[in-house]
């Protein structure tokens, strides 16, 4: 428990996306004070609508004074932090790092909530890489910020299983509200011990896993891998960037893009039961697209979107699309 004579710490809170939103609500139905929200910038490029800024409209509902510097770590905006003076500066899903000089300004320094058990999924799509792994577990991890990404000590962990039907967004929704009462739990600890302890424990280097921010070639799929890894891609790239493959129904036609909206891991094959390349479409009905994977497996894909159509289950494909013996899934080309 936290010590009587704990004091309440000033805070500036920086966060951008909706990972961070549970935290900053927790924070202010604590006993610290948020003496401001630091966020990206409202204004977006010439003919372009601003990306959406959860934690903007989450602070000025709160009435709490808002910071966006195009750069955190240029000297004006440290400078404005720093006449601030907070005690600690607490970082979530905000899209910049911190150098050394930004995170000084603070007595406590920074930590941060990240989506994953540290060292493992160091980086920016944690959520996504731990369906992709195939990982039962997961969980958020507060840590003391340091120059090294997602390198510092882990001051509070708690975990969750992952849902064998879980996909990105919904994991990602449950982890952020898992790290809101991580947060404070961390800030309690920090101010109990003072600005100089060594709170929480060392990260083991030696078992850092990464997960690099994705990209939209990331939703492309590989029929040569098995069909469960595909299935998991499946969930791990909703919404963004989606799974999808390219269809060529005929060698005289090009391939069309398809997202995989919904897919199954299919029976497993009989011994010597196919020599059909990954990607071949196996059999197709109203249940699904049975198709080819590596190992000798199958994945059943049950609804798909066509590029520029809407969402549809395999039979309403199929009423529009008389596939040929030779119709197979793979690249754009």
């Amino acid at each position: 428990m936290t010590a009587p004579s704990s004091p309440a710490l000033k805070l500036v809170v920086m966060g951008t996306g909706p990972f961070a939103v549970p935290m900053l609500h927790a924070l202010l139905r604590s006993r610290h004070d948020i003496v401001a929200v630091v966020t990206r910038p409202a204004h977006a490029p010439a003919g372009r609508r601003p990306p959406p800024n959860p934690m903007r409209a989450a602070a000025l509902a709160a009435g709490l004074p808002i910071l966006d510097p195009e750069r955190i770590n240029d000297p004006d905006a440290i400078a404005a932090v720093a006449a601030l003076a907070p005690d600690l500066l607490v970082v979530c899903d905000y899209g910049q790092i911190l150098a050394p000089a930004a995170l000084a300004v603070a007595p406590f320094g920074g930590i941060n909530l990240h989506g994953s058990l540290l060292p493992r999924h160091r980086g920016a799509a944690p959520v996504q890489w731990a369906i992709l792994a195939g990982d039962a577990v997961t969980g958020v991890s507060v840590i003391r910020m340091t120059p090294a990404l997602d390198a510092g000590r882990v001051i509070v962990v708690r975990e969750t299983p992952i849902g064998a039907d879980e996909t990105a967004d919904g994991l990602e929704r449950r982890l952020a509200d898992l790290g809101a009462g991580a947060v404070p739990e961390a800030i309690d600890l920090l101010a109990a011990a003072g600005p100089d302890a060594a709170v929480g424990r060392p990260q083991d280097a030696t078992l850092a896993t990464k997960a690099p921010r994705l990209t939209k070639a990331d939703g492309i799929v590989d029929w040569a891998q098995p069909a469960a890894r595909i299935a998991r891609m499946r969930r791990a790239l909703e919404p963004w960037p989606r799974t999808a493959s390219f269809l060529r129904e005929a060698e005289d036609r090009p391939p069309a893009r398809v997202v995989l909206e919904e897919v199954a891991v299919g029976e497993a094959l009989v011994p010597g039961g196919t020599d059909a390349a990954p990607g071949t479409i196996l059999s197709a009905d109203a249940s699904g697209l049975v198709v080819a994977c590596g190992d000798g497996t199958r994945l059943v894909v049950r609804r798909l979107v066509p590029e520029g159509r809407r969402s549809m289950s395999a039979a309403e494909f199929l009423r529009g699309h008389g596939l040929f013996a030779t119709a197979r899934f793979g690249g754009p080309a």
